[in-house]
């Protein structure tokens, strides 16, 4: 661990009060803690972002920064780095540490890639320029001393395997800059800022340019950081696999909980879970005092303790409600039934200005398949999907698919093809001029849309608002084929869960590209791997081929234990591609169990929401002043949502079982 800085608050030393924690945190955190965030509060405008919110981080943690998107998490990225200044209150850092933090801005010039990673570390950059003048032989010994601490001579390979890892070859590393798309450059401005080895690494959504190989290489990298990582992501699996601590920004607070982020939901839950009782039985008391004010207040035997009480609900700490935003919901519309197979590829061809990319592809797609790509950027998996959707013409072979057969194809750079002028609702109507306006409205409410936001020009939306208006406009022909590229960029968590859902309960085939592993296992039954110009079936899951990944990064490529003179050489037995392949048998097998359990979830939502909708009509004084035939009708409807909703119920509880036996076998496997 780097050494915290020793000016610290006067007199203050380790002693027997710090163990016994009788020191105050404020006068230990100077000293003893990395990162400190005190009273914090920044506004835009008449909002309050960050609202006198406190909290301190450990040196040497790895902490996910999460919360729903417009929350203000890179916000407070950029007060801590000082960009911002605050309104009140403020952070502070030990003086000594570097902070590093990642940016939007791309890298440019002539200049190779791997001289512009060790051109970022400004300090041993005008380092090795002053050796070569210098003259002072106590000034040389200096610098020479400063460049051995900060291990020089090692930079090169340093750098080249931070690139590597992004997903540079040898040969691109060496080419300049500028010979490279702003996605991709963009993966340099990363290994850029890792190569400075900061004390504190800020990170906003790094995943954002990387495929999946690049992710598992971060996801690694980021696991033996020695430094401390704040790490904004969406990301489940990374904040699950990389970080000890999620610290949540919500309604203006800032709050740390320990474990990844699976731990944090369920942690979280509990506790919205007694904060609502805690807050129901303070409202039944407040409820009894108010009715025993009322009732002697003005009786003189009664009127002291009528003011006791009155006294009592005064000083009584109102327990807050819950301030949950509203979840997104997405639905893709189910299409009509075409007879199998939805299309099929023989031996084709594809590629750009008569340059082969993928060449002798064969393939068949089915109503039920859920297939996620996987391979590098640049092996030809986005020109597999511009295949599928029809934006390329295969250059030889044969594709076969139905007449009527519709595909829905999604892709983040739709994005800069909307008009910005224009209103969701206006998009849809240029997409469906032959619907009315409330079947529009209809399409954009399946993806979160209220009639504000359908009504708000596209300019002003957010970038996740934005990705779901694509899915709307992609799904409103109700498409047999889905093709997703990269669907999760600009979605919080809680959107993502429901694109989860709303793929397993689609009655189509799915396609999907994807860096985020967490969608990929929850939605994929099979996998292609698009590599060395072909496309094949892989047959491992997605640990395996983390594990493939991981050790074709660390030369261990083709040392497994079932080669031939390996720890197994000699012993008969399957494989472990047989056992990946026996595995992968299996959980196509739970595919029908899959979707019946997504259906079902699918329903017990619906009609959860419909109660709701019903329990909150019932509560309104004025039905009780209308005819009593609309309370009845209401009641024998709320009847019979409780008995739809009960038996949805069980069949949940019966289909979960089922997945879950299936669940173990797989695992068993």
């Amino acid at each position: 661990m780097p050494d915290l800085p020793k000016k610290t608050q006067p007199g203050l030393e380790i002693s027997a009060e710090f163990a016994s924690n009788r020191v105050p945190l404020t006068l230990l955190s100077r000293r003893f803690f990395m990162l400190r965030i005190d009273n914090l509060t920044y506004r835009i405008g008449p909002r309050v972002l960050l609202d006198q919110t406190s909290v301190v981080i450990s040196p040497g943690h790895r902490v996910g920064l999460v919360g729903r998107n417009g929350t203000g998490k890179t916000t407070l990225l950029k007060l801590i780095t000082g960009e911002l200044d605050p309104d009140g209150g403020g952070t502070e850092t030990p003086s000594r540490w570097r902070i590093g933090v990642s940016t939007q801005e791309a890298p440019s010039g002539p200049q190779s890639l791997i001289d512009t990673v060790l051109s970022a570390d400004t300090e041993m950059a005008r380092l090795q320029a002053e050796a070569e003048t210098a003259t002072d032989a106590h000034r040389i010994s200096e610098i020479h001393t400063r460049l051995a601490d900060k291990h020089a001579h090692t930079a090169p390979s340093r750098a080249a395997r931070i690139l590597a890892g992004l997903g540079f070859n040898d040969e691109a590393q060496q080419k300049p800059c500028d010979d490279f798309s702003g996605g991709w450059r963009m993966r340099v401005a990363l290994a850029s800022l890792l190569f400075t080895e900061p004390d504190l690494l800020l990170l906003d959504e790094p995943t954002n340019h990387l495929d999946l190989e690049a992710c598992v290489w971060l996801e690694d990298y980021l696991k033996r950081y020695s430094g401390t990582v704040l790490l904004v992501s969406h990301d489940r699996g990374l904040l699950n696999r990389v970080v000890g601590e999620i610290l949540h920004l919500e309604n203006s607070e800032l709050k740390l909980y320990q474990g990844g982020y699976d731990r944090f939901e369920a942690t979280r839950r509990m506790q919205l879970e007694l904060n609502a009782k805690a807050r129901a039985k303070q409202d039944v008391q407040r409820a009894h005092i108010q009715k025993f004010v009322e009732r002697f207040r003005y009786k003189a035997t009664k009127a002291k303790q009528a003011q006791s009480r009155m006294k009592m609900l005064e000083r009584m700490e109102p327990i807050p409600e819950n301030r949950e935003e509203g979840s997104v919901t997405f639905a893709f519309p189910d299409p009509t039934v075409l007879a199998p197979p939805l299309y099929t590829a023989e031996d084709v061809d594809v590629g750009y200005d008569g340059t082969v990319i993928l060449n002798k592809v064969s393939f068949r797609l089915d109503n039920d398949d859920r297939i996620a790509l996987l391979g590098a950027n640049g092996n030809g998996k986005s020109t597999l999907m511009k295949l599928l959707a029809g934006r390329l013409k295969p250059m030889a072979g044969r594709i076969s698919k139905s007449g009527k057969l519709r595909i829905g194809y999604f892709a983040q750079h739709q994005a800069e093809e909307l008009d910005m002028a224009a209103t969701p609702l206006i998009e849809m109507s240029r997409k469906r001029p032959r619907d009315l306006d409330q079947q529009w409205r209809s399409q954009l409410g399946r993806f979160g849309f209220s009639q504000d936001r359908a009504d708000t020009k596209v300019e002003n939306l957010s970038g996740g608002e934005k990705a779901r208006l694509l899915f709307a406009l992609m799904t409103c022909d109700k498409p047999h084929i889905v093709l997703l590229d990269e669907p999760t960029n600009h979605l919080d968590v809680s959107a993502r869960q429901a694109l989860v859902q709303a793929i397993n309960a689609f009655e189509g085939a799915v396609v999907i590209v994807s860096h985020d592993p967490h969608i990929i296992a929850m939605t994929a039954d099979r996998f292609w791997l698009v590599d060395d110009g072909g496309v094949t079936t892989y047959d491992g899951d997605l640990d395996d081929y983390r594990a493939l990944l991981l050790g074709r990064r660390r030369g261990s490529q083709g040392k497994g234990s079932d080669e031939p003179g390996g720890k197994n050489g000699g012993v008969k037995g399957p494989n472990k591609k047989q056992l990946r392949q026996a595995a992968a048998e299996k959980r196509q097998a739970m595919s029908d169990g899959r979707k019946r359990l997504a259906k079902i979830e699918t329903t017990v939502h619906r009609l959860e929401r419909e109660r709701s909708d019903l329990q909150r009509a019932m509560a309104d004084p004025k039905l009780y002043e209308g005819p009593g035939g609309d309370l009845d009708a209401l009641q024998k409807k709320l009847g019979r949502i409780n008995k739809d909703l009960k038996a949805a119920e069980d069949d949940w509880a019966t289909a979960q079982e089922e997945w879950d036996r299936e669940s173990e076998a797989v695992e068993g496997a």
